[in-house]
C-alpha cells in the first residue's frame, strides 16, 4: 500500500540536496533572473521596523502620522469629532497607539482634513 509521505526514493532526495545545496550554503539568494529578488527598501520609505506609528509619543513627524491615518480614513469621513474618527478608524482594525490619542482630543474639536488631524495629534 502506497502512503502519501512516504519518501519518492533516495536518488531523488540526492538530486533535491543537490539542488538547494548552493542556497543553503551561501545565506542568500541564488536566483540568476534578478526579477525573483525582492526590492531593497528605499531612502524615502516609512519606518516600520518600530511597530507602528505612535502620535502621542512626539518622536513621530508630521508626514509619518498623516500617512499612518490616511490608511485607515477616507474622505467620507470627514468632517468628524474625535469620537467619530476612532470609531472608523477602530472598524478599520487600527492599531491602538494611533486610536488612542486621537480619544484624548478635546471632544468639542472637529476635523477637516487628514492633515489638520496630524496638526492636532502632533502638537499634544
Amino acid at each position: 500500500m502506497q502512503r502519501g509521505s512516504d519518501r519518492l526514493n533516495v536518488h531523488r532526495d540526492d538530486e533535491m540536496k543537490h539542488e538547494l545545496q548552493g542556497l543553503l550554503r551561501s545565506g542568500h539568494p541564488t536566483r540568476t533572473e534578478e526579477w525573483h529578488d525582492p526590492e531593497p527598501s528605499a531612502d524615502d520609505d516609512p519606518q516600520v521596523a518600530g511597530g507602528p506609528v505612535a502620535p502621542g509619543g512626539g518622536t513621530a513627524s508630521l508626514a509619518a502620522v498623516r500617512q499612518a491615518l490616511a490608511r485607515y480614513l477616507s474622505r467620507s469621513v470627514f468632517p468628524a469629532g474625535p469620537r467619530e474618527l476612532a470609531g472608523a478608524m477602530r472598524r478599520g482594525y487600527a492599531p491602538d497607539a494611533l486610536v488612542e490619542p486621537l480619544e484624548r482630543l478635546p471632544r468639542s474639536a472637529r476635523y477637516a482634513t487628514v492633515q489638520e488631524l496630524a496638526e492636532a495629534l502632533t502638537r499634544r
